[in-house]
């Protein structure tokens, strides 16, 4: 892959878009389910916030540990989504078919993310 600036490859850039992506997703469902759990709602989406932000920042980090959070949470949602609405297509579509959608761009950034992290091993950084 052509180096675009920097060390830094397209593959690694994108995955760190997606990093960002993953980041404000999770702000968003802290501060809305936050309030949604303060009006008597699920809390669900404030514990999968805190998650989704933990693995935007640790994506951004460069760090494999933010896509294994980001599966993680995944499995939650579908845990979740099933417990709600059970095996209804139509109630199982908006609650899963986005978080499903950026889990396979997340499983796609694995390799990618561990060659970030081989690499700054080398270095020396922690």
């Amino acid at each position: 892959m052509p180096n675009i600036q920097g060390n830094r490859t397209l593959t690694e850039w994108l995955t760190l878009l997606l990093g960002v992506v993953i980041l404000l997703v999770g702000l968003f469902f802290v501060i809305a389910g936050g309030d949604l759990a303060m009006l008597g709602g699920s809390t669900y989406y404030v514990l999968c916030g805190i998650v989704l932000v933990a693995s935007g920042v640790f994506m951004l980090m460069g760090r494999t540990l933010g896509a294994f959070l980001y599966l993680a949470a995944l499995a939650y949602t579908w845990v979740w989504s099933l417990w709600e609405v059970g095996f209804s297509p139509v109630d199982l579509l908006p609650r899963a078919f986005g978080p499903t959608i950026l889990g396979i761009l997340v499983a796609l950034t694995i390799p990618v993310l561990r060659r970030m992290e081989s690499r700054r091993t080398l270095r020396g950084a922690v």
